[in-house]
């Protein structure tokens, strides 16, 4: 006889033999689960910073518990500086940093940080490019000449620029069937307008047809210079070990003037719903959200916190809310997105085509509950003891370390901070959270993407409050457009 089944029976029993405590049943569990234990302090790890004579800024982090070495050196300039009318300039450049150089092929690159053991990577972001390198401390040396070769002397061939332009539009042509893409870039497009970070950092399939060689070294030649730079090393060095190593292999390279610019403002946050239509689709992405603040703005970690309420760690609303309570889909959470100029505000989940207009809704009345009613304390401090209780897993090894420090230095935020975060993460208070949430939340002015099966749903959103929405085909979708809409071919005159 199952344990389960005799259970029940029990409970049968109970309300059979005394009605005075069914009151007490309904509510089972009637006790809270276990409180988490308490944060454990974190020690952040000596550290010192300097600027080289050319202007670049050095970042030391002493960590002697493993005999390995963490070289990460970022260039403040991503996909947010891409040429007008050319984006997927930097992730191009990024990509082939590594992939030869004026004195090593692709191939010599590869086999020279494998025979020391360690490993490589380049990429871009909206705000920064980076190269990283991991090695073994013997190796030192041999990684930072290889770190220098690679971001001072990229070769830029032509038969590498071709390759890596292929792939990314190949991947891009399988990225415009896939609604979970679409709904994301088509997002960041309502909200940022055509701001960069509105657009795609790979770029386009038309933009990428446009990009030049030169266009590849004109970005490198004018962002990708030592006053434009933050190098972090952490790791088992001393201070005069890894400063003496930054001198002798960037020392000498003349820091340049750096071109001035002025970005287009992303628009204020409006209402406006979006539809693409991909017919073939069994489900709806959902997306909704508007412009957040930067990751320097001083609310950052209190509307980090309030966004966690809505959909994050720790609590999450959202998927309460659509899964538990409403069994409307497998997953929903929020997230805040802070870039150095501006950021967002994202929630996301995606349910099938017949219950779109009820989750949309569901997801709306969210966002202006957590504007409209005060957060609880037990709410926020689940919030609190998610997000404090995780971070000392955030600088554990000397990657890790590295990657905090450098964000701190690059979004202009003090370094002597990411080790009292905890205690600023847990001094929050309910009322803070009220406070940012009726500054920086918008509930009537929300972007909205739907990306799903148009002609299923778009009944139900007129039946939810959702009167004025635009329809747009997905083969017809044009993030480059004023409309959204891409132009239709010229018919050929006869």
């Amino acid at each position: 006889m199952s344990t389960r089944w005799l259970a029940a029976c029990a409970a049968v029993l109970m309300v059979t033999v005394a009605p005075g405590a069914q009151a007490q049943t309904a509510n089972w569990p009637s006790e809270a689960p276990p409180r988490p234990l308490p944060a454990r302090e974190v020690k952040f790890p000596p550290y010192e910073i300097r600027t080289l004579s050319n202007g670049m800024q050095v970042v030391i982090v002493l960590h002697h518990e493993q005999p390995a070495v963490s070289m990460r050196l970022l260039v403040r300039a991503g996909g947010a500086y891409n040429p007008p009318g050319k984006p997927g300039v930097a992730a191009l450049v990024a990509s082939l940093l590594d992939q030869g150089t004026t004195t090593r092929t692709a191939e010599q690159i590869a086999d020279r940080i494998d025979s020391i053991g360690g490993a490589l990577g380049t990429g871009s972001g909206s705000d920064l490019s980076f190269v990283n390198a991991v090695v073994m401390k013997d190796s030192f040396g041999t990684a930072m000449d290889l770190l220098s070769d690679l971001v001072r002397n990229p070769s830029f061939r032509q038969d590498e620029i071709d390759r890596q332009k292929q792939q990314v539009m190949s991947g891009l042509t399988v990225s415009r069937t896939d609604p979970d893409y679409v709904a994301n870039v088509l997002f960041d497009r309502l909200v940022y307008g055509f701001h960069p970070y509105g657009l795609p950092n790979s770029g386009t399939p038309e933009s990428l047809a446009t990009i030049t060689r030169a266009d590849l070294q004109a970005f490198h030649k004018s962002w990708f210079v030592p006053n434009n730079m933050i190098l972090g090393i952490v790791g088992d060095v001393s201070s005069q070990e890894a400063f003496a190593a930054a001198e002798r292999v960037f020392g000498k390279w003349a820091r340049a003037e750096l071109p001035a610019t002025k970005l287009v403002e992303p628009p204020p946050p409006t209402r406006r719903v979006v539809v693409v239509d991909m017919p073939e689709a069994v489900q709806t992405e959902i997306r909704v959200g508007h412009l957040g603040i930067p990751r320097r703005h001083p609310d950052y970690v209190p509307m980090d916190l309030a966004i966690r309420i809505l959909g994050g760690e720790g609590a999450n609303r959202l998927h309460r809310v659509l899964r538990s309570e409403r069994g409307l889909t497998y997953g929903a959470e929020a997230d805040i997105n802070a870039y150095k100029q501006s950021g967002d505000v994202l929630a996301e989940t995606d349910t099938k085509t017949e219950t779109t207009g009820e989750a949309l809704k569901l997801v709306v009345e969210e966002f202006a509950k957590l504007q409209r009613e005060r957060v609880g304390d037990r709410e926020l401090g689940d919030a609190e003891a998610y997000l404090a209780g995780a971070f000392p897993l955030t600088i554990e090894t000397p990657d890790a370390i590295a990657t905090e420090v450098l964000n701190n230095v690059f979004y202009e935020l003090p370094v002597e901070e990411i080790g009292t975060f905890s205690e600023r993460v847990q001094s929050v208070r309910p009322d803070d959270i009220q406070r940012v949430a009726r500054a920086h939340v918008y509930p009537d002015r929300l972007s909205v993407v739907l990306v799903g099966n148009a002609r299923a749903f778009l009944s139900q959103l007129k039946a939810a409050g959702f009167g004025q929405v635009e329809v747009i085909p997905g083969e017809q979708l044009d993030l480059s457009s004023a409309t959204l809409l891409r132009d239709p071919a010229p018919v050929p005159a006869k």
